[in-house]
């Protein structure tokens, strides 16, 4: 008899003699690898150098990291400050606990500072990582599934997630589903995806300079906003809204405004030759 639920996994590390291969690590540094080489590939066609993008990948990868390990513990600072928390802890990231927009924020300033030095526009390779950071979020989800952490509330869809008993929350009968959270951004950050592929060959005439990148600050919020209403794991209130909520809008906005504001820019969405690092010819000192 096929099962109407989702089973959750029954371990999420596998063992390389004493070393530890943990599942929600090797999922992010999939989404990693996979969003470097399609960026990379976006950044060709629109002229640029391959090379470039590499280069500040190698800053916004462990900048991303540092970034979106420090929202979290700034978010959550009762697991890792004062006498029922552990600050060594902070540096357990493979037990979960990497917010998504700090590492944006992050990201986004190491690619920076590296497109500073190499002389390269900021907007045509954020263009070019946007679709490609909707799928490695979409592939870094589910690492929660293994975790068996950050499901929504109890359901009864057929489609429900059950939960292993030590990871159940207080208060719940050890038969109760809960609603897949993981799936549900997963999916929606492909769909997401895919509707900014189409955009962009549709309107290819008429954008700009980072208004792709905009379509991304404005369609992963829509879904994490609905996702995170439906998550009954602990977070901050305010004004009736949890934390992650408050973020997605302003994720939003700044979105918006990054659309409104490269249209006026109107800077081009290509990079030219005259704008392509000069590589030193073979037997050049």
């Amino acid at each position: 008899m096929i099962p109407t639920y989702i089973p959750s996994p029954a371990y999420g590390v596998l063992w390389l003699g004493p070393v530890p291969l943990r599942a929600y690590g090797i999922l992010i540094a999939c989404g990693m690898i996979f969003a470097v080489w399609w960026s990379s590939r976006r950044y060709a066609r629109r002229g640029g150098d391959p090379d470039v993008l590499f280069d500040a990948a190698l800053w916004a990868i462990p900048c991303g990291i540092v970034g979106a390990r420090l929202y979290h513990v700034i978010t959550s600072p009762e697991n890792y400050f004062g006498s029922q928390g552990s600050l060594v802890r902070i540096l357990y990231i493979w037990e979960g606990g990497l917010g998504i927009w700090g590492g944006v924020i992050f990201g986004a300033a190491g690619a920076w500072f590296a497109l500073r030095r190499s002389g390269a526009r900021l907007g045509p390779v954020a263009d070019s990582i946007a679709p490609a950071l909707l799928v490695a979020q979409a592939i870094g989800r589910w690492g929660n599934w293994f975790n068996q952490e950050l499901f929504g509330a109890p359901t009864t869809v057929p489609w429900g997630l059950r939960i292993d008993a030590q990871h159940m929350p207080a208060g719940y009968a050890v038969d109760t589903l809960f609603h897949p959270t993981f799936l549900y951004e997963s999916l929606w950050n492909l769909a997401a995806a895919g509707v900014v592929i189409v955009l962009e060959r549709r309107l290819c005439d008429r954008l700009q300079g980072g208004q792709v990148f905009g379509m991304y600050l404005i369609a992963y919020p829509l879904g994490r906003m609905w996702v995170e209403y439906l998550r009954i794991d602990p977070a901050h209130v305010f004004w009736g809204l949890r934390l992650n909520i408050w973020a997605s809008l302003c994720g939003l906005v700044i979105g918006v405004l990054a659309i409104v504001l490269a249209g006026r820019h109107a800077a081009d969405r290509l990079v030219h030759a005259e704008e392509l690092p000069v590589k030193p010819v073979e037997g050049d000192k």
